[in-house]
């Protein structure tokens, strides 16, 4: 087949293209080419989509199949113009839902935030993400020939630019046998992860077979508790799970997701209850698969110690040392 990807220089994009390239496919990723290189077997051809029309380079054969990860409804919408033809597999976002708080939702049981259909800097409204994604499958879905719309949540593994899960095969690592490790929230909040290259195969699979439809890209709905177990095992540390309630965090400043002084993984309950916690049944009946926790952490450690300016999120530990001796309390 003649891929397009709309991208390919990082994370979900590059392992896509990746994937596909390893199949044997004829791949062409556009892309600025400013953020990366495009995985071996793979072709560039450089487009800055803020440009509406493509290259020639790009008109000249017809593709098989797009993939795009964009969030911008122009770009998404001079994309479809110029390859209505293809099958498209457009990768949206679990934030296209207004409900956070109830677990177990679907595609087919959640309601969709009123689309955005202009560019929004998400520096300025970063609650913009979301609505832009509802216009963009919209756009991909009224568009072309035939489209597979996946949602994913929270993407991990190596490569992540994000940092958020990577805090904890990071800080595991150096934990030695039996240390205190702060642990956020409760250990039966629910939690949901997809290694990137488990998201890649599943796209993969979805163009080869012409798979049409709204998907969301989750893994398994797992107790925090039992996730970093795995992910300790993965890295091979014994450490100490000392949990601090949520209400104590809050008090003490600590903030949630990502960032600077955060803990990672851990969200406010019960207001985003349902936020990693869909159901990924009818993502399995459509072929996704997953691999062990164990697996994902291990890789992207040795990532991590590969690459010595990868983003590594949340608190330092000088930071959780003096949490640990002022709000430690064990349930």
């Amino acid at each position: 087949m003649r891929i397009l990807v709309l991208g390919g220089t990082a994370f979900l994009s590059h392992a896509t293209a990746a994937e596909a390239a390893r199949r044997g496919h004829d791949v062409v990723c556009a892309a600025r080419g400013t953020s990366g290189s495009v995985p071996e077997g793979a072709r560039l051809v450089v487009w800055d989509r803020d440009l509406p029309v493509p290259p020639a380079e790009l008109l000249e054969e017809p593709f098989d199949a797009v993939v795009d990860v964009a969030r911008h409804p122009s770009r998404v919408r001079s994309a479809v113009a110029a390859f209505p033809g293809a099958h498209w597999v457009f990768v949206s976002t679990i934030n296209v839902y207004p409900d956070e708080s109830t677990p177990g939702l679907t595609p087919a049981t959640s309601a969709l935030r009123e689309a955005l259909h202009d560019d929004v800097d998400l520096g300025v409204d970063p609650e913009a993400y979301g609505p832009m994604k509802v216009a963009c499958e919209s756009i991909v879905r009224h568009g072309t020939s035939g489209a597979m719309v996946v949602r994913p949540g929270l993407i991990v593994g190596p490569g992540d630019p994000t940092g958020r899960f990577t805090y904890w095969p990071a800080r595991l690592a150096d934990a030695a046998t039996g240390e205190p490790v702060l642990a956020p929230g409760s250990a039966d909040d629910s939690v949901q992860v997809i290694d990137v290259r488990d998201l890649a195969t599943w796209i993969v699979d979805s163009v080869e077979g012409g798979r049409t439809g709204d998907f969301d890209g989750v893994g398994p709905v797992t107790p925090i508790g039992e996730l970093l177990a795995a992910v300790a095992a993965g890295v091979g540390a014994e450490p100490s799970w000392t949990w601090v309630g949520q209400d104590v965090l809050a008090a003490e400043g600590v903030e949630p997701w990502s960032g600077p002084g955060s803990l990672p993984l851990w969200l406010p309950r019960p207001s985003y209850d349902g936020m990693l916690a869909h159901d990924p049944t009818p993502s399995f009946a459509a072929g996704l698969v997953t691999r062990p926790v164990e697996e994902t952490a291990r890789d992207t450690l040795t990532w991590l110690r590969a690459t010595p300016d990868a983003v590594v999120s949340g608190m330092t530990r000088e930071r959780e040392t003096e949490l640990l001796s002022r709000t430690a309390q064990t349930p």
